[in-house]
């Protein structure tokens, strides 16, 4: 892509009352735009590295055998009173009523749509068990939107949901999927901490993927020895308090970003819906269900505040919007623009910055902002030597490299 044909231009002011750093460099680097409080627009930028966060956690779960679909965000009120949580849901479910007079939700997770779903397809113990899973738009009518993605009104949700004849099939896939997220995040370039915490509703606890920031809103205890972790609002619950529960030594407090989390929901749902299997004897029994869900926009905002500087993003290749940011200086824009040929041709995906009308000040800042890993200088220093400046976001040394060996950027 060329620096000057990219539809956004990165920019120095920020909305006011954006203080978290995700919204700041996100915004300054023209990767998302701000509607409103908790709305933001995925700019190209943004949309390249949503996408790659997707893909990865897309590979993660097809590898646990889960099917993905796609889910209608308009839900009706019948669905919901099946399962009483029409009324419950209204402080963050948005509703209202179409032309007709039909009272209609906002989607902001789907246990009660595909419940209902699962009853045409679900009937014997020969039918489970099932995973299913999509990556959507979520609606939550959150009061206190704020943080940049970290918290938002209009969001992206991975959730998946798991369909099981007994426990024990449960309990396996249950650990599958926690597998699935600990390769998922570490691809991503985040050390998710699997956590404790409250089950809420559906069963004494759950588990959150935690990473540890000082923007987080979650308060974790967890022990650097073992890497036990726990929510502070099951702490007393578990006895935690000094020392950790599991191997004995000293335990930390730390905020933690939660970017995960998966529940055992048993029969919440399958009991209401009326979703039961008959197994082997020709008994009828509930179906016993789980839901497993991960904020990719959260991810991508997480991902930011770990990993940043005072100039700019430090994004991991494996999420980069580009792997290179390619840079022609003294006007050798024809030099670099085979170079970006070339690399091209390699499948190296590449930002070059041909831009006239810009300082070299202003190309190195724009490059530290947007963060992509490999940072190319072509110049009349650097054409002396046949060579480039290579340099890595990551760190302070650039170094030159002959022109012939840059194709080992494919590695």
């Amino acid at each position: 892509m060329k620096f000057s044909k990219l539809f956004t231009k990165t920019i120095k002011e920020v909305p006011a009352d954006e203080s978290s750093v995700n919204a700041q460099l996100l915004i300054k680097g023209g990767f998302i735009s701000k509607v409103m409080a908790g709305v933001y627009n995925y700019l190209p930028l943004g949309l390249r590295v949503l996408n790659k966060i997707n893909n990865i956690i897309r590979d993660e779960m097809n590898a646990t055998g889960a099917e993905e679909l796609f889910m209608s965000v308009l839900q009706s009120k019948e669905t919901w009173t099946t399962s009483g949580r029409w009324d419950t849901a209204k402080e963050v479910m948005y509703q209202f009523k179409d032309g007709s007079g039909k009272e209609i939700g906002l989607g902001w997770t789907h246990e009660e749509p595909l419940t209902e779903v699962a009853k045409h397809f679900i009937s014997s113990y020969k039918d489970l068990p099932k995973a299913v899973y999509q990556i959507q738009t979520k609606f939550r009518n959150e009061p206190r939107a704020r943080s940049g993605l970290l918290r938002g009104r209009e969001f992206y949700m991975k959730d998946l949901y798991s369909f099981h004849a007994d426990d024990n099939d449960l309990n396996r896939y249950y650990e599958t999927v926690a597998g699935a997220y600990a390769k998922a995040f570490s691809r991503i370039g985040l050390d998710a901490k699997r956590t404790v915490a409250s089950g809420g509703l559906f069963s004494k606890y759950s588990d959150e993927f935690q990473v540890l920031c000082d923007a987080g809103e979650d308060t974790i205890y967890y022990c650097s020895e073992c890497g036990y972790a726990a929510n502070k609002e099951v702490a007393a619950e578990l006895e935690i308090k000094d020392k950790c529960p599991k191997c004995g030594k000293g335990i930390g407090e730390k905020k933690g970003i939660e970017v995960g989390n998966i529940f055992k929901l048993g029969t919440r749902y399958s009991e209401p819906f009326g979703l039961y299997y008959t197994d082997k004897d020709g008994a009828k029994k509930p179906v016993i269900m789980a839901s497993y869900g991960i904020g990719p926009g959260r991810v991508m905002a997480t991902v930011v505040e770990v990993s940043h500087d005072g100039k700019g993003i430090i994004w991991p290749e494996t999420i980069a919007p580009f792997k290179v940011h390619l840079i022609a200086f003294d006007g050798k824009t024809e030099e670099a623009g085979e170079i970006y040929v070339e690399l091209g041709e390699r499948g190296i995906e590449t930002l070059y910055d041909d831009r006239e009308d810009k300082t070299a000040g202003e190309k190195f800042a724009d490059a530290d902002l947007i963060g992509c890993p490999i940072r190319l200088v072509v110049s009349t220093r650097t054409l002396q030597n046949g060579s480039v400046e290579i340099k890595r976001r990551a760190s302070d040394k650039a170094e030159l490299v002959k022109i012939e060996e840059i194709g080992s950027l494919a590695r």
